[in-house]
């Protein structure tokens, strides 16, 4: 059986870290969902928290402020993971706090 832990952490580290056309420190910001102005701000807001309300606009106009679009799919892939790196701790830290009642 694999460390499904291990295997986390291998696909933040490589989103994060790893080659692509997006900066380091444009992948953080969106992992963790801040420091974006407009419309790269909305696109990753979006994502993160109301993922099924991203539009082709949304996407057209990040474009058009510059970014490619690799660079944009980097983004959304991070803001992506980093949101449901978010949701998967408090999921986790709710079952440990509830089995330690117990």
């Amino acid at each position: 059986m694999w460390d499904i832990e291990q295997a986390r952490k291998g696909v933040v580290t490589r989103v994060l870290q790893g080659d692509g056309m997006a900066s380091l420190e444009q992948r953080r910001a969106a992992f963790d969902n801040a420091g974006f102005t407009e419309p790269l701000g909305t696109l990753i807001k979006k994502v993160a928290l109301q993922a099924h309300t991203v539009t082709d606009g949304d996407i057209s106009a990040v474009q058009a402020s510059g970014l490619s679009q690799d660079q944009v799919f980097e983004l959304v892939v991070c803001a992506a993971i980093g949101q449901a790196s978010r949701q998967l701790d408090s999921a986790l830290a709710a079952l440990e706090a509830a089995t330690e009642k117990e």
